[in-house]
């Protein structure tokens, strides 16, 4: 197996182009994103999106079980601890703002990449997984998908465009999630538009078979996108899909967050008592998360309503950084990943006594907007 971070290849069409194949190459982490994979990825999407005769780019992850567990934690908590003082010294905060910086970059370059991107999102799909799945134009997902953005387990909150895409579900719904870290299987990423298309695992190999020989015309936009549907109009199944979770409980889930205010929105969650296995799980890793995360879950998507995605990523970067700075993040990462006694010592007792102060802190700019590492997108 070669060390690279990403294996890329290309596969001939049988109009004599190529499709871009892009795998993720860390079986061992789940295929957790790394800077390396990140740069890697980016440059080569660059190469690939000029190049004519690339009709398409397949992303997947190495390995049976992840497409991406998430970004690379372990790596952000040996920033935080090994080059300083984790509240706030400044020098600590170099790793983090490169690698969002990075990551969000890589995202919103999927977002708007001009040839059709198709990712596998087989297995666990988890965090910055979901950020590089969730702008791709064409979202796989099999009967073995496992979607979620459990960040307040670690004491961050679901970044990489969430503040932007969980807007644009039913009302609720992103709330809920992002308190939660509800795990979502193939059937829910579809109903709530978080995938696209479903196709089981079993036909992966035909599929790439059918994109080799599919027409891609005259390699228009239009034309490139009409060769990657048909061929994946051949292996649409929905019939193999789990049953979904979320469409069942709507009622439930947008009473539980129909309020104004997140602290009795928590209350309420915690409070069910519908004897339910998935809002069992659900609401018992709400309780042990982070306080702080809840008021950011919440606060992001406030904030970002009506906003661009573009704006959204740059909002998350400043607040992703200080969250690295000021927040729970190395705490959550030594109590889940590091140390493993899963008893995070969070800075504020519960949700209730977070103070405004404290997200004040947190939503302080680090940059004049033209200093902003991102202030090109959009």
């Amino acid at each position: 197996m070669t060390d690279l971070a990403v294996i890329f290849d290309e596969l001939s069409t049988s109009d004599g182009g190529r499709v871009g194949v892009a795998t993720l190459n860390a079986p061992k982490s789940l295929n957790a994103l790394s800077l390396d994979m990140a740069r890697q990825l980016a440059a080569k999407l660059d190469a690939w999106a000029v190049d004519r005769s690339i009709v398409a780019v397949w992303l997947e992850g190495a390995g049976e079980k992840a497409f991406c567990a998430g970004g690379d934690i372990v790596a952000l908590y040996r920033s935080m601890t090994e080059e300083g003082d984790n509240r706030g010294s400044g020098r600590d905060s170099l790793f983090a703002e490169t690698y969002f910086t990075t990551e969000y970059r890589l995202d919103y370059r999927i977002h708007t990449y001009p040839k059709p991107i198709l990712v596998w999102g087989d297995g666990i799909v988890m965090g910055g997984g979901l950020g590089l799945m969730a702008g791709a134009s064409h979202r796989i997902v099999a009967e073995t998908s496992r979607i979620a953005m459990p960040e307040i387990s670690i004491g961050l909150y679901p970044d990489i465009g969430a503040s932007w895409f969980l807007n644009r579900m039913p009302r609720g719904v992103g709330a809920y999630l992002g308190l939660t870290g509800a795990q979502l299987n193939a059937r829910d990423a579809l109903d709530l538009g978080m995938a696209d298309h479903f196709v089981p695992r079993e036909r992966r190999t035909a599929l790439l078979d059918a994109l080799a020989g599919a027409d891609y015309g005259k390699r228009s936009a239009q034309e490139l996108r009409a060769g990657v549907s048909s061929a994946l109009a051949a292996f649409e199944d929905r019939s193999h899909a789990p049953s979904g979770q979320v469409w069942s409980h709507l009622d439930h889930l947008q009473r539980l967050v129909g309020t104004a205010d997140v602290t009795q929105a928590v209350e309420a969650i915690l409070a069910d008592d519908r004897d339910d296995a998935w809002l069992r799980a659900n609401r018992e890793r709400l309780a042990v998360g982070s306080p702080l995360s809840a008021h950011l879950v919440w606060r992001m998507l406030e904030r970002h309503r009506h906003t661009s995605l573009a704006e959204a990523f740059r909002d998350e970067l400043n607040l992703s950084v200080q969250c690295c700075r000021e927040g729970d993040i190395a705490e959550g990462v030594r109590a889940l990943l590091i140390d493993k006694d899963k008893n995070p010592r969070w800075r504020h007792a519960d949700v209730a006594s977070v103070p405004e102060a404290d997200l004040q802190a947190m939503m302080v700019p680090l940059w004049r907007d033209d200093e902003h590492p991102l202030r090109d997108l959009g």
